[in-house]
């Protein structure tokens, strides 16, 4: 069986270029990785929803070697148990100088600005968008977010934007397809002859 998934939308090329480069995937957390909405139970405890293709989405970068974080202004038990589950190392939260927590990631990895994307949607995310090799928005984002943003993913935050970054960067360092084409062999006993 032959097949090339490729992308389900278009990307310009300057974009696919810097995302060539990129090592270490950056995401800020609400309104990226969710809808944004903060639930706030009667003990203070909050509750996140999370997307599941999105979550797959970073399970595919881990499949093509590129290392993932999250950077939030909240502190948030939810998010520390989702970025174990997805096996994102680097999970940085209660920072509101986003800056300067990229620059503190970005010493501990090893990676340039260069190879480093960062996912943001709000005013508090400019310094680290205007700080990495490649910047992305959600089209939910404030719009000096997407003013800036290298691109602005088609899907909105909490609804598979985060999915949609991680294929792009996949695909444009070929490892898309191959990655994909893995999920398509069958146990021996149990396939087609």
């Amino acid at each position: 069986m032959s097949t090339a998934w490729g992308l389900a939308y278009d990307v310009p090329e300057p974009v696919l270029a810097r995302a060539r480069a990129i090592r270490l995937a950056v995401f800020d957390v609400d309104g990226v990785m969710t809808d944004g909405s903060l639930y706030v139970g009667p003990s203070g405890e909050d509750f996140k929803c999370f997307n599941v293709y999105d979550g797959h989405g970073v399970h595919l970068l881990s499949a093509g070697d590129i290392a993932t974080a999250v950077i939030t202004a909240r502190s948030s038990r939810a998010l520390e148990h989702r970025a174990r589950e997805l096996g994102i190392t680097h999970c940085l939260m209660a920072r509101r100088n986003k800056l300067e927590a990229l620059g503190e990631l970005l010493h501990t990895t090893g990676f340039s600005t260069e190879q480093c994307s960062y996912v943001g949607d709000d005013v508090v995310d400019v310094p680290a968008l205007l700080h990495c090799g490649l910047a992305v928005a959600v089209p939910n984002a404030h719009r000096v977010a997407r003013q800036i943003a290298h691109w602005v993913t088609p899907s909105a935050g909490g609804n598979g934007a985060v999915r949609e970054v991680c294929e792009m960067i996949l695909h444009a360092q070929g490892k898309l397809d191959p990655i994909l084409k893995s999920y398509l062999v069958l146990d021996k006993g149990h396939g087609a002859s």
